[in-house]
């Protein structure tokens, strides 16, 4: 299994020859930096340790920053481990988007955006009290929270206001859409977690059969190979 650490970067949207329109997220996917691989004789488990995101080496911590010396490693912000990484690499290399291909699924994992202090109605979606007939400041109250006199307690785990959103969520099985490599962009179909800015890891599917990512990649290489040829002809 692959993975990549990278940057939201916005919405926007791609047409294809035909003029269909998708709707991708734009994703900062590189360069990642090669920090240190783990096996399974000195480690314990095999793993690669990649960073994102050029840091200036004083504003790291100590330690932090002789792990990162210790593996003749470049400064960086994110540090992220992935396990059972399925190429072959070393320290100090760098990798980027083209580990993906147009057609391949992946996973992206990010924190969604914050939203503070909120109540039931926009936090669980609420009904709330009535308008009318006597109801006076409970419109947007959660109502009765306990059981009367048996067991006259509050249940653990009932919805109740409380802060809304920065939870960490995980979105499967989206469709990689273009790889533009020489800007380390990932376009995804889709939505990501998190606002712009925020930083999120990109893996390889794995609710996705990867013959079935085959086929599909497969498809779409024959399919640009056929409208190739048929410009080609036409001129």
């Amino acid at each position: 299994m692959v993975g990549l650490l990278g940057k939201k970067l916005g919405q926007t949207r791609v047409f294809d020859e035909a003029g269909n329109v998708t709707p991708v997220t734009a994703i900062l996917a590189g360069p990642n930096y090669v920090l240190q691989v783990k096996t399974v004789e000195k480690d314990g488990y095999n793993a690669v340790q990649l960073g994102f995101d050029e840091q200036k080496p004083q504003r790291l911590t100590k330690p932090l920053l002789g792990h990162i010396k210790k593996w003749n490693g470049t400064p960086v912000r994110r540090i992220r481990e992935f396990r059972d990484f399925s190429l072959e690499v070393k320290p100090g290399d760098k990798v980027g988007p083209a580990l993906f291909e147009p057609g391949d699924y992946v996973d992206a994992i990010g924190y969604t955006k914050g939203r503070g202090f909120q109540g039931v109605v926009k936090r669980w979606n609420f009904g709330g009290g009535t308008g009318s007939h006597g109801t006076k400041g409970w419109h947007r109250r959660p109502g009765a929270i306990g059981q009367r006199l048996t067991p006259g307690t509050v249940r653990k785990g009932i919805k109740m206001p409380g802060h809304m959103g920065q939870v960490r969520r995980t979105v499967q099985n989206l469709e990689v859409v273009k790889v533009i490599e020489e800007e380390n962009l990932l376009l995804v179909k889709g939505a990501v977690p998190g606002a712009v800015g925020d930083y999120v890891v990109i893996r390889e599917a794995k609710k996705i059969p990867k013959a079935a990512a085959k086929a599909k990649r497969e498809a779409l290489r024959k399919e640009a190979e056929e409208k190739a040829a048929a410009r080609k002809k036409g001129r």
